[in-house]
Order: C-alpha cells, then sequence, then structure tokens
C-alpha cells in the first residue's frame, strides 16, 4: 500500500501547528494528567548527565545523584519541589519550534526524495534519510532553547548569598546574549545536530517501519494502540542509539569546562562512562510519550 497516495493532503502549516501543539500538550499533558513527569524526568537526566564525582574524607568517589528516582527525590529535598521545573517555559519553546519543524517538514521532505509521483512502500533508507535531515534542519533552529533549558536544569542549590545567574528563560536568552555574545546561543551545536539528527532518524523512522509492519499482521489497524507499540519500540531503538551522544551534548551545554565535542567525549568516555547511559529510563519515556502521542 502507498504510504503517499492513500493520505489527505495537508499543507505543512497546519502539519507544523498540530506537531508544535502536540510536543507542548505532551509536554504538560504525561506530567500532570498521566503522571509521568516528564519536565522533572528531564531535569534529573541532565543533573545525572552533568555531575561529577567528588572525593570523600576517606578518599572515596562519591555521587551526589543515585539513579533517576534518587535524583528527583534529592531534588525536590534540597531545592524545593517546583525546582524540578527548572526550565519548563525554554521546554515549551523547543517543543514549538523543534517538534513542529521534525515532523513538520519530515512528510515533505519524504516525499520530496522519492519524487510526488512515487507509488508504493517508501525504502526505509529515505525514511532513515529524511529523518536525518529534518532533524538536522530543526535543531539549527531551536539550539538556543535547548541551551537555555539545560542551562536552567543544570543550576542546582546555590550557597547563602550567591545569586542566580539566571531568573527565567526570558532573563536567561538576554543574559547568554549580553554576556557570551549571540553566538553563544548555539554552544553545543555539534552534538546537538548529531543527536537529534541520529535521534529523529532512529524515532520517526523507526515508528514509521514499526507501525507500517504492525499494519501488516491481521487483526491489527490504525488506531492509538497500534500508536503506543510502534512509539514504544521507536522510543526503546532512539535511546540506546542516542543516549551517549546526549551526555556530550548537555555537558557542552551546562559546562564550559571541555575544549571542544570530541574533548567531552574522550574525558567522559574515560573517566565516567555510567553517565552515557544514566539517562535510559527517563529518555525511553521522553521518547515515547512523544511519539505515541501525536503521530
Amino acid at each position: 500500500m502507498s504510504d503517499l497516495k492513500l493520505r489527505p493532503e495537508i499543507s505543512f502549516a497546519q502539519t507544523f501547528l498540530c506537531s508544535a501543539f502536540a510536543a507542548c500538550f505532551a509536554e504538560l499533558f504525561c506530567e500532570w494528567v498521566l503522571q509521568l513527569c516528564t519536565i522533572p524526568l528531564d531535569t534529573a537526566k541532565v543533573r545525572l548527565q552533568l555531575q561529577k564525582k567528588t572525593a570523600s574524607g576517606d578518599g572515596v568517589s562519591v555521587s551526589k545523584y543515585r539513579g533517576l528516582m534518587g535524583t528527583v527525590v534529592t531534588i525536590a529535598r534540597e531545592e524545593g519541589l517546583w525546582a524540578l521545573w527548572n526550565g519548563v517555559i525554554a521546554g515549551l519553546h523547543r517543543q514549538c519550534i523543534y517538534g513542529g519543524l521534525r515532523i513538520g517538514l519530515y512528510d515533505p521532505v519524504k516525499t520530496f526524495l522519492v519524487g510526488s509521483d512515487f507509488v508504493g512502500d517508501i525504502p526505509l533508507y529515505q525514511k532513515i534519510f529524511a529523518a536525518l535531515l529534518t532533524g538536522a534542519i530543526a535543531i539549527v533552529v531551536a539550539n538556543p532553547t535547548d541551551l537555555v533549558k539545560v542551562r536552567l536544569q543544570a543550576e542546582g542549590k546555590l550557597p547563602s548569598g550567591v545569586p542566580r545567574r539566571y531568573y527565567g528563560a526570558l532573563d536567561a536568552y538576554c543574559t547568554i546574549v549580553r554576556q557570551e555574545g549571540l553566538g553563544a546561543l548555539w554552544t553545543g551545536l555539534g552534538p546537538n545536530i548529531a543527536r537529534n539528527a541520529i535521534v529523529n532518524a532512529a524515532e520517526l523512522a523507526s515508528y514509521d517501519q514499526v507501525k507500517e509492519t504492525i499494519l501488516k499482521i491481521p487483526g491489527f489497524t490504525d488506531n492509538i494502540f497500534t500508536h503506543i507499540l510502534a512509539g514504544l519500540g521507536a522510543g526503546l531503538f532512539a535511546v540506546c542509539i542516542g543516549s551517549p551522544i546526549d551526555v556530550v551534548k548537555s555537558r557542552m551545554m551546562g559546562d564550559s569546562a571541555y575544549k571542544n565535542t570530541v574533548d567531552c567525549f574522550i574525558k567522559t568516555l574515560k573517566y565516567e562512562i555510567v553517565p552515557f547511559f544514566t539517562d535510559l529510563l527517563a529518555c525511553i519515556i521522553l521518547y515515547e510519550r512523544q511519539l505515541a502521542f501525536f503521530q
């Protein structure tokens, strides 16, 4: 059955608006209604990715945060419950721009690659290439929102008398431009492009392929159950591929101690291999809830 011919015509503007709204809606809907709390999980994920072991009194290396739920509890206890929602505004900015572009562009790019007259199932490699392109394009535009989100989430409890670096998302945008220059908003763009292009390809192409495979099984129809199954499979596949790159991206954005992307990757791999996979549970939930709810 054709991927292209049987679909109703939807304009790019309609797809973008629907995708952007769905991305933001999922960000809050899954937090409050489904109690998945994606923003708190994302905050915990960033803290786990950025933390470095410190030496205790007896010389043993210790970590402040231990595990996903342990990190959530520690943040709530030390900084207050609302600290788990640090970066939520920048996160919604990111979801609107990145979510809208990556999904809104996917079908037009896919159609462009195979040609508007194509009939039949689109080859998997074309789906992967289309998703790589749309993920890269979307994150180039959305990188400033990602940077601000990570920096707000990374700022933990400060000593008494020490002022916060940023007082909200808009203040963070302005402060970064004023103190570091406009180009600083694209800090970490390299690993961010790599991470989002690869994850987007893993998400959308695998989602497309898994759903197409499921629909060929007798008894399955194009309904919410099929979407959830496809989303679960795509989310698991995406996080296994994207987790190490996501750690490097977060560290480049939240820590200025690294010279470049390669330096960050080598140092993390050499000294702290565990952080590469500390966010698996959070990422699986974050990716699956986006795919299952608005694809």
